[in-house]
């Protein structure tokens, strides 16, 4: 798994009832771009995670 500050974690709920959550990267800690990272989810809990397969990176769009 590669990500850079800005691209999001899309979070798979791992149980039925369970929602998926996003969370923006704000620190990439592992070399070239890999986990663990240090996360913000939309409700403004930051921590350190390293994802699992049930982790997907969403890259930010370049700018133009």
């Amino acid at each position: 798994m590669r990500a850079t500050v800005g691209d999001r974690l899309l979070v798979h709920g791992r149980i039925v009832g369970q929602h998926n959550r996003t969370a923006e990267i704000i620190e990439v800690l592992g070399p070239d771009g890999s986990p663990p990272y240090r996360v913000r989810f939309d409700d403004g809990h930051e921590t350190l995670m390293s994802p699992g397969p049930d982790t997907v990176v969403r890259h930010q769009d370049p700018a133009p």
